[in-house]
């Protein structure tokens, strides 16, 4: 079975840090581009990261760059975001989702179509 289960939100106070997780199984993880994805209330679904397979290729939308961190681990088919100084625009729902190929696709986000359940982060000012 193909799984993405993402971990790690919460609630924190703005400048606060969050580290988000990314568990893979039921594919091969480690040939697949990676990214995370949030949607907040009554605003459109937002790239917020893409990973090469190897982890040395990223991308970050404008909105976060400077402050989150995306990686992996592809011995442990886990996909990370460091988020630091969170504000509370970066209230929503996070996602993580696989590529349908080892390609990278920066800012392709139509090539991701395995998709986690998401992982609420909530900051409060």
């Amino acid at each position: 079975q193909v799984l993405l289960v993402e971990s790690g939100g919460g609630s924190v106070q703005a400048g606060g840090s969050l580290r988000l997780s990314c568990a893979a199984s039921g594919f091969i993880y480690s040939a697949r581009s990676m990214a995370w994805f949030r949607r907040a209330p009554e605003k459109e679904r937002e790239g917020v990261a893409t990973i090469d397979t190897y982890g040395g290729s990223t991308y970050y939308a404008d909105s976060v760059k400077g402050r989150f961190t995306i990686s992996r681990d592809n011995t442990k088919n886990t996909l990370y975001l460091q988020m630091n100084g969170l504000q509370p625009d970066d209230t929503a729902m996070y996602y993580c989702a696989a590529a349908d190929r080892d390609w990278f696709f920066p800012t392709n986000f139509d090539r991701y179509i395995i998709w986690g359940q998401g992982t609420q982060v909530t900051v409060s000012s």
